[in-house]
């Protein structure tokens, strides 16, 4: 006889705590004017990304000579000098195709490669990290000894000198992203591991004949989760600026497609004479950078039990003047 399993009243009030916990987290996070500043930013770019088939005014592929280095809201004209089409709102670029509908073509593009990055970064990164911290000794030695490699060869020569063997393009770039940021996850993932493993809760599993395996994924892992966010956060903010300095070197992503950094080694010839073409695409490089390391800081104070009081301050406030 099968029933379905309910939740003991003391594991039922755990998870609402948890939920009430991760709401007032949320709450705290968007009463931050700094912080609702990024999110938004951060929602408008991926909103325009996602979509952007449905937000691009024009075709961002579409090229008329006609129409080249227009700048911003004019109009496209027939033989008689008459507006006819809809406006271009950011100008257009040297070939005459639309600035704004590249810019959200290139926002799906940089966002997609920096995300890659960081998720192929991290989980590698992390791993090593954390196989460093648990078993220590010989292969500590040895990941550790790659990190420092790593790390003392400047970040864009290798990648460069990666792109130069491997040729440039879009998959490319996300392995040579990836390949170059994984040090930073590592270190990140050992340090933290080595903190946990001599405590007592490690202990007790080890005791009750749990495997090594069990014990990294159910214990270990979780519990160094938190920082590996926040770090990834910052990481995607790095990888958009290498992916953009990459493009713009001609070594990144390759015409017909639009990235911001693209964009950008385009328009370079014409900076006196249509400076839209360059102004446009690195304001929104930089609106997603700053939110994103501006979000990643905000994340890293509310974890942190020293400053997290200053964050859920008015929410402790006003429950408690609810329950009054």
């Amino acid at each position: 006889m099968s029933e379905e399993l309910k939740l003991l009243p003391e594991e039922e009030q755990t998870e609402r705590s948890r939920g009430a916990s991760r709401w007032l987290t949320v709450k705290a996070l968007l009463r931050d004017p700094v912080t609702f500043f990024s999110v938004f930013v951060l929602l408008v770019i991926l909103i325009s990304a996602v979509g952007a088939e449905v937000v691009a005014p024009h075709d961002p592929l579409d090229q008329d000579l006609n129409r080249r280095n227009m700048p911003p809201w004019s109009y496209a004209t027939d033989e008689n000098g008459m507006p006819v089409g809809r406006v271009y709102i950011l100008g257009t670029d040297p070939l005459g195709r639309d600035v704004l509908s590249r810019m959200i073509f290139g926002a799906r593009v940089s966002i997609t490669v920096g995300l890659t990055s960081a998720i192929v970064s991290g989980l590698i990164g992390t791993l090593l990290g954390v196989l460093a911290g648990y078993y220590r000794g010989g292969i500590d030695d040895i990941i550790m000894r790659l990190v420092d490699i790593q790390m003392s060869i400047p970040v864009l020569l290798l990648a460069l000198l990666v792109l130069f063997a491997l040729g440039p393009g879009f998959l490319n770039l996300v392995v040579v992203l990836a390949i170059v940021r994984w040090m930073a996850y590592a270190r990140l993932a050992r340090g933290q591991t080595l903190a946990f493993r001599n405590l007592p809760f490690i202990d007790a599993a080890i005791a009750i004949g749990s495997s090594n395996k069990r014990i990294i994924l159910r214990h270990v892992v979780p519990n160094v989760a938190s920082p590996l966010i926040i770090l990834g956060t910052l990481e995607i903010a790095g990888l958009i600026l290498s992916e953009a300095g990459l493009s713009f070197l001609g070594f990144g992503i390759q015409l017909p497609r639009a990235s911001w950094g693209l964009m950008i080694s385009g328009g370079r010839d014409y900076i006196t004479t249509a400076w839209w073409n360059i102004t446009f695409p690195g304001l929104v490089i930089f609106l997603a950078t700053l939110s994103l390391n501006l979000f990643a800081a905000s994340l890293r104070s509310i974890t942190d039990p020293v400053q997290r009081e200053r964050w859920f301050r008015k929410e402790t406030m006003a429950a408690m003047e609810n329950n009054e």
